[in-house]
């Protein structure tokens, strides 16, 4: 006799062989019924039978699993459900499924209204100056602002192309300018006395000249310019290039692991152009982060030049109280107590010693004590003493004082 394992196999597998590749589901379905039926031997299989047995009476077959030829075909919605593309599960819990996955490793990118607003000035500047450059009509757009991470947009740069590396002096740090060759190839038709409005011609197989890099380079120089212009009104800044490198593996100028903010612009000269990137590690930008976070010029700046010059009149016409210190002497609180009128105190002091001039509790300058027809006057002997405390370190000191 075989075992009740031993025959729910066997009948199984007869199950699936009479289908054929012909066979319906509705047939297969009750040959399962009809093979857990009889393996009744234990409390699981019973259910199992039970429910199958009841499925069939009622005519439950559709949502059974179609197999031995009759592959299910996924709808839409189920399609959407697994890659994570659903309109309700993206409204309720955000991106699910295969999205869910890629979008884990994205960077999300911090909104920073001022470097839109820089970098529309900067599309204003650079219409001119490629139309000088060129002499021809350049249209320059904005495609987008996003933000990568350095080792995944260093892989993904196609390749040949053309990378400036550039230096901002005054953040410490440095960017990268991307020149797609489609541009680069248009620049040098352009600058080389090629034809107007075809395509540009593409040349396979071979690098970059030492000449093509050079005309390059003098657009970069002129991309780079511009783009200190735009950061004046925010920021000054110098941005100088580096070096023009071809291999995207020598341009790394921060951990493939860092976010980058990427600004992708697009030139159009008569039907030619190409992608043109800006690459700012958000290590250059840190020191301006502030600043590109306001919503418009001047917002977090705390400086009103009209209250400042109000501010610095009535100060200057303000009175101060200044006081002539003899000298100073400390006595014990017993003596003091006991000072009766009469009484005389000794000063260790000269007539010739130099007295204190103090404004509050702040010593200003000392000087010599005299006399000016009826008035007791001063000969200042010392300049005024200047504070050793800056405006921004008295800021800087008053800032960490609220915080603790």
């Amino acid at each position: 006799m075989a075992g009740p394992d031993e025959m729910e196999e066997d009948d199984w597998s007869a199950a699936l062989l009479e289908q054929g590749d012909g066979g319906s589901g509705d047939s297969l379905a009750d040959e399962w019924g009809a093979a857990l039926a009889e393996q009744g031997t234990t409390a699981g299989s019973s259910d199992v039978a039970a429910e199958w047995a009841t499925m069939i009476e009622d005519g439950e077959t559709d949502n059974l699993p179609e197999l031995a030829g009759n592959d299910r075909i996924l709808n839409q919605d189920e399609i959407d459900g697994v890659l994570g593309f659903s309109l309700r599960e993206l409204s309720a819990s955000g991106a699910g499924g295969v999205r869910a996955i890629v979008d884990s490793g994205v960077v999300q990118y911090e909104r920073l209204p001022m470097l839109e607003i820089v970098f529309d000035r900067m599309i204003r500047l650079l219409s001119t100056s490629l139309r000088n450059f060129f002499q021809d009509n350049v249209e320059v757009t904005l495609d987008n602002i996003t933000s990568v991470r350095f080792g995944d947009y260093l892989n993904s740069i196609p390749l040949p192309t053309l990378l400036g590396v550039f230096r901002a002096d005054a953040w410490e740090n440095s960017g990268l300018v991307t020149v797609e060759s489609n541009l680069a190839y248009s620049t040098l038709d352009l600058l080389l006395g090629g034809k107007r409005g075809g395509s540009s011609s593409r040349l396979d197989g071979r690098p970059f000249t030492t000449i093509e890099m050079q005309l390059v380079r003098r657009l970069v120089e002129i991309i780079l310019t511009d783009l200190e212009l735009s950061f004046q009104p925010l920021s000054p800044v110098r941005f100088g290039i580096d070096r023009i490198e071809t291999n995207p593996r020598f341009a790394t100028i921060t951990r493939p692991a860092n976010a980058a903010i990427l600004i992708s612009l697009k030139l159009d000269m008569d039907g030619r152009g190409g992608q043109l990137q800006i690459l700012f590690p958000y290590a250059t930008i840190e020191p301006i982060r502030e600043l590109l976070m306001q919503s418009f010029m001047g917002e977090k700046l705390g400086r009103d030049h009209v209250w400042e010059s109000h501010l610095a009149t009535e100060i200057w016409q303000a009175d101060a109280k200044m006081d002539a210190v003899l000298h100073e002497m400390m006595l014990p609180l017993k003596k003091v107590l006991s000072l009766k009128v009469g009484d005389t105190i000794m000063f260790d002091s000269k007539p010739s010693d130099l007295i204190t001039v103090r404004c509050g509790d702040w010593a200003l300058t000392q000087g010599r004590i005299g006399r000016i027809d009826d008035n007791i006057a001063v000969q200042l002997t010392r300049p005024l003493r200047r504070s050793r405390t800056t405006f921004q370190a008295f800021e800087a000191s008053m800032n960490n004082r609220n915080d603790g």
